[in-house]
């Protein structure tokens, strides 16, 4: 009845089905081992009938056995799932037949050429490879949920006739009795065999070659093909293994753990370890999970999460040896009583949880291949925090280091928290975002900060949900030091700046009311205004009081629009109340108790005139005003200035590099801040660099561009005069050729360059103008093009190198230039050079040049270039003589 519905590829392949049992027995797959000295030719042939045979064996197998497991569908839903498998399985199979079938096609087209490229199974060795492990692995996911078992049982009337037909065609492949055996044996022992059998083939092949390149790939093939049987003899015990531990586990355990895919790699049963303090029964190593069993519960631990440290420190007692398991929320110790159990133990763990994080088993499953490499300590994970404690029901994802949150990643509370930053051992620490929901509105609170140990801590933006934002320091979560607080909102916008202690104004600060244009300067506590005051209304008018619970007592100042100062007291709208002075513009001043009755003075004697009181700002001085910059100063000074630290002081993270210059709440006041500063401009000094111990030689460079443009016009006012008779001496100077001018400053004439002189057929040396020391003249040209006082003593010492390079080149030797051959020599050069108000730019140089560099080499260059413009303001020319005056 089977005959008229076996499925095969073609009409040879049913043929083939036909065919007497023996032809298709195991014994089959054994003939290439009788085959000896072989040429490649009959290699080749000896390939393509183990091909043939093992085509023919699959198309008996897919009629006779997986067509008629596959019509038997089940209806119970779990059968169904073992029922997906089978499918699976199918198609595996199906990928395997065909590529049989085409390796068989290509080779009865090579066999009579008998070449090493006609072996297709050695070009497509990784497709071979990879359809193997694929069917192998799907069926050993087959047998760890008893597939045959369950597919023997099916209830089905077509497979109650086929039984019999079946066990015919299984007599011919094993003497197992019972079906289910027969089954799992007939559908991977011909595999096996198929695979020997080519091994022998190719190790014939391989001895029929002589050493070289095509030797090299047979080889390589072969040991392929040997870890494929260590792979597949691995991949069958495990799912035996695993198969037989859930017909040991109850039903609970089962349906919980069991999962096609997972494998158990070792049970406390068969190597002995336990758990410290008895907390489990039994623990089962899978390729996934760790799982601690006691009585009727059980715990499992992703292997991804899950590392492991022989080396734990805990005491132990005599004669017990212990592993430290560390998961992202417990830690707990497997102890042995036998150290090579501890050893196996843990090297099973590490080569398990290394395998698991990178997603895939090694090949083969255990051997070398993983030999010598542990699962790292740091990975990237994503988990959900379910025990008590502040993380309970958050999820992270990020990077791990020995189950703590450590690095770059995510924080997720189910209530719409999120915190993305930087973590360290499990807490916030570094910059990081914050967001968090406002119970009332549908509005969040940001917090762009720094964070220390689990808090906030250092500079940071705070962006609340009702409009306001508050940029300063914080400290344990709080507002600390000084800070900036805006309200945005319509209704009443207002603007603090000052010091913040405990998330409360205290101390000195500035509150301007956006709405009424009004301006509080003076102290706080605890949020009021307390202690002494001054107020700028918007009409101009300004007073000083003393406050106390925001409230104004005793007596005060009051500036009037017109000049007039009253002295006394009066209320929050300005109205005078009680004994007081006006002084008006005029000089005439009303005394008296405002608001019964006062007296006038018109002219007081001469004598008893007073000048008006004034504003007093005695209560806060300037140096006390700003101390929450200072006091973060100090703290990250006293932290040893740590890398850590600076970002938390000056808030690089929050803001941008304009947002920074411009900042009133940042300042370049450290060295290394200093330095990074630097570096964020291009202008970083070596490490090396002896200017580095000095804060001035570091801050110079980043603050005079600010002011640099008014500061050098004070210097050309101050140095005008000087400048002017340099300029006229440069005039006269300019009146001479190249030629003249060496001859004219008495320079050496075997240091005239007249090599660098290219005269046309008109022209003489003596017309020649601007030629000679050219690149030294352009060099000392770029003085005025930077404002850093180092930069330009640098310019002075390459337009020096650049003399010396050009007289040691037309001299064809080194030469280093004496002090009075260099002073004729840069007077030459500055003379071309031209550069106007050298004077303002020796005098601002040396001023604000680092006193490391004084009596050194740059030192030096500076005086050589003082005294040759002292020189040039000196020139002037007779009419007459080619002479000049000292």
């Amino acid at each position: 009845m089977w005959d008229g519905e076996m499925g095969g590829k073609n009409s040879t392949e049913n043929s083939r089905i036909s065919a007497s049992p023996e032809v298709f027995s195991s014994r089959e797959f054994s003939c290439a081992a009788s085959c000896q000295a072989m040429s490649t030719a009959g290699i080749l042939g000896s390939l393509l009938q183990v091909e043939e045979n093992f085509s023919s064996c699959l198309a008996r197998i897919d009629a006779l056995i997986l067509k008629p497991l596959l019509r038997a569908e089940p209806h119970d839903p779990k059968e169904k799932e073992n029922f997906q498998l089978l499918v699976l399985l199918n198609d595996r199979f199906q990928a395997l037949w065909n590529f049989t079938e085409e390796n068989s096609r290509i080779l009865r087209g090579k066999c009579d050429s008998g070449g090493i490229q006609d072996f297709y199974i050695l070009w497509k060795g990784d497709l071979f490879l990879s359809l193997y492990i694929q069917y192998f692995v799907t069926f050993a996911n087959f047998v760890v949920v008893q597939g045959f078992e369950q597919a023997t049982k099916s209830k089905s009337e077509a497979w109650k006739l086929h039984k019999a037909v079946l066990k015919e065609f299984l007599r011919d492949f094993t003497s197992e009795s019972s079906l289910a055996p027969a089954l799992h044996w007939v559908l991977h022992k011909p595999f096996r065999d198929h695979i020997q059998s080519c091994l022998q083939l190719l190790a014939q092949l391989q001895g029929q070659l002589q050493q070289g390149s095509e030797q090299d790939v047979v080889a390589a093939v072969i040991q392929e093909f040997g870890k494929l049987e260590s792979f597949i003899s691995q991949v069958l015990d495990e799912a035996n293994f695993t198969k037989e531990l859930w017909k040991s586990l109850g039903y609970k355990f089962t349906d919980m753990l069991c999962v096609p895919e997972r494998r158990l790699l070792e049970d406390s049963r068969n190597l002995p370890i336990a758990s410290g303090s008895a907390r489990s029964e039994r623990l089962l190593l899978f390729d996934d999970v760790l799982v601690l069993i006691q009585g009727n519960s059980f715990q499992s631990f992703d292997l991804k999460l899950v590392w492991v440290d022989e080396n734990c420190g805990e005491k132990s007692a005599p004669g017990s040896y212990n592993l430290r398991i560390t998961t992202p929320e417990e830690t707990f110790v497997l102890s042995a009583k036998d150290p090579q159990i501890k050893a196996v133990w843990w090297w099973k763990l590490e080569q398990a949880v290394r395998q698991a994080l990178n997603g895939k088993r090694d090949f083969p499953l255990w051997g070398r291949s993983g030999e010598g490499s542990e699962a790292p300590s740091r990975r990237f994970f994503t988990y959900g925090f379910r025990t008590e404690g502040r993380l309970r029901g958050a999820t992270y994802e990020g990077e791990w280091l020995w189950g703590k949150p450590h690095g770059k990643g995510t924080l997720k509370w189910r209530n719409g928290r999120n915190h993305v930053g930087d973590f360290q051992e499990g807490l916030e620490h570094g910059f990081g975002i914050c967001l968090v929901p406002r119970r009332s509105e549908d509005r969040y609170d940001c917090y762009k900060c720094h964070w220390y140990q689990g808090k906030m801590q250092g500079y940071g933006i705070c962006e609340y949900g009702n409009d306001l934002v508050y940029r300063g320091y914080f400290r344990d979560n709080v507002r600390q030091g000084f800070g900036i607080l805006e309200n945005f909102s319509a209704e009443h916008p207002y603007k603090y700046t000052g010091q913040w202690e405990n998330d409360k104004k205290n101390g000195y600060g500035v509150w301007e009311d956006k709405e009424r244009g009004e301006r509080h300067i003076g102290m706080w506590l605890d949020g009021q205004r307390h202690g002494q005051g001054v107020v700028v209304t918007q009409s101009g008018l300004c007073y000083q009081r003393t406050f106390q619970a925001d409230k104004m007592v005793g007596s005060g100042i009051l500036l009037l629009e017109d000049d007039s100062v009253y002295e006394g007291n009066f209320t929050e709208n300005l109205t005078f109340v009680g004994k007081g002075k006006l002084s008006l513009a005029n000089g005439l001043v009303l005394e008296g108790t405002f608001g019964t009755h006062g007296r006038l003075h018109t002219a007081p004697p001469e004598s008893q005139q007073r000048p008006p009181a004034q504003l007093d700002l005695k209560e806060f001085p300037v140096e006390k005003r700003w101390t929450g910059i200072f006091e973060q100063f100090q703290e990250f000074l006293h932290s040893g200035c740590k890398e850590e630290m600076e970002e938390s002081f000056t808030g690089f993270h929050i803001q941008s590099s304009k947002e920074l210059r411009k900042s009133q709440e940042y300042l370049f006041c450290q060295r290394g801040l200093l330095r990074l500063g630097l570096e964020r401009k291009g202008r970083a000094p070596p490490d090396d660099d002896p200017s580095l111990q000095k804060g001035s030689s570091l801050v110079l460079p980043l603050i005079l561009p600010t002011f640099y443009p008014e500061l050098s016009m004070l210097y050309m006012l101050q140095h005008q005069r000087q400048d002017n008779l340099y300029c006229q001496g440069i005039m006269e100077l300019s009146l001479f050729s190249d030629i003249q001018l060496l001859e004219f400053l008495d320079v050496q004439k075997h240091l005239w360059p007249l090599k660098d002189l290219t005269l046309t057929s008109n022209q003489r040396h003596s017309l020649v103008k601007d030629k000679c020391f050219l690149s030294a003249t352009e060099c000392l040209q770029k003085l005025i093009t930077t404002v850093d006082p180092r930069e330009k003593l640098e310019i002075l010492r390459k337009t020096y190198e650049e003399l010396e390079h050009t007289v040691s080149r037309l001299l064809e030797k080194e030469f280093r230039l004496p002090m009075d051959d260099l002073l004729p020599l840069l007077m030459f050069v500055v003379s071309r050079a031209k550069i106007q108000h050298l004077g303002a730019e020796i005098h601002l140089i040396r001023d604000l040049m680092d006193p490391t560099n004084q009596g050194g080499m740059l030192d030096f260059l500076l005086t050589a270039l003082e005294s040759c413009y002292e020189h040039i303001q000196k020139i002037r020319l007779h009419p007459k003589e080619n002479s000049h005056r000292s």
